[in-house]
């Protein structure tokens, strides 16, 4: 017979693990975020090589997750290619030069993979990982977004995480996508997408009160139509990554970072809003929008 005490205790033990869980989540989410910021103030070199990292890990992660062969000759060339082009970016080289060092290492990734699906898994993974490594920086480097750029990517991605997090275990109510993600709710999706808009305002309002410049034609309701587009962005990102991790069996990207898993897991949705910002860079930068 099982001790009454035992019994009583049992329901117990998950609430105290989860309670433990979100306190090293949220410990270790302040100590990554003041490093960031620390770094993103210190701009240059600093910033850059915390997404130079971000980005190698990231993409050693992927090659591990979906069991990519020769995971360690890939992970080095992915790494080398990663740092040639934050080297070129750094040195100021043409976006064309920097771009064309990221795509040949991708192929060469290709090359190197044994089977079909490796070699689009490893050719893929790299690019997607070179958008973490480069995106940031170009932003920080920027003349006109300096700092601003950065930050409003940050107040966005943070703010849905945030918001979508507390809302959605306050109010509850019907699941996002079940099957992908079973925790998410259309509750929790609503309030992240409110809280990036209103995080997104905020920083372009404090920039202006500042007299920081913002990109031409910034107005209130544009940047508050872009955070909610970035927010969508940034859970659709979310969601993917969660499916791809159930496709390929693994709970977390790796256990790197206490209380959130890997890096893939804490930048799912901050790629997305990255690709979002890449577009912006290269569009203006062909003279397409202001």
């Amino acid at each position: 017979m099982v001790p009454a005490e035992a019994v009583s205790a049992a329901p117990l033990a998950p609430a105290r693990r989860s309670r433990r869980e979100l306190w090293l989540r949220v410990a270790s989410g302040i100590v990554l975020g003041a490093a960031v910021i620390a770094a993103l103030i210190q701009g240059g070199w600093a910033f850059a090589a915390v997404w130079l990292v971000a980005g190698i890990a990231g993409y050693g992660e992927w090659i591990v997750m979906s069991r990519v062969e020769p995971r360690e000759v890939l992970i080095a060339l992915g790494a080398a290619t990663l740092a040639a082009m934050v080297l070129a970016l750094q040195q100021n080289a043409p976006s064309v030069a920097c771009a064309a060092i990221l795509v040949l290492g991708a192929a060469a990734c290709a090359t190197v993979a044994r089977t079909g699906a490796g070699r689009a898994r490893a050719l893929i993974g790299l690019l997607c990982a070179g958008v973490i490594a480069a995106v940031p920086t170009a932003l920080r480097d920027d003349a006109t977004l300096a700092l601003i750029g950065p930050i409003w990517m940050f107040a966005v991605v943070w703010a849905t995480d945030i918001t979508a997090y507390f809302v959605g275990r306050r109010l509850g109510g019907p699941k996002l996508m079940r099957r992908v993600s079973p925790n998410k709710t259309w509750s929790g999706a609503l309030g992240g997408l409110l809280g990036a808009v209103a995080a997104g305002t905020l920083v372009a309002v404090g920039a202006d009160l500042m007299g920081m410049a913002l990109p031409r034609g910034a107005s209130l309701p544009v940047v508050a139509g872009v955070s909610a587009l970035a927010s969508i962005l940034s859970q659709a990102g979310d969601l993917y990554e969660s499916w791809l991790k159930r496709r390929h069996g693994v709970k977390d990207s790796s256990r790197i970072i206490p209380g959130h898993g890997g890096v893939m897991d804490r930048l799912d949705g901050f790629f997305a809003v990255a690709v979002l910002a890449g577009l912006y860079l290269a569009l203006r930068g062909y003279g397409l929008i202001g």
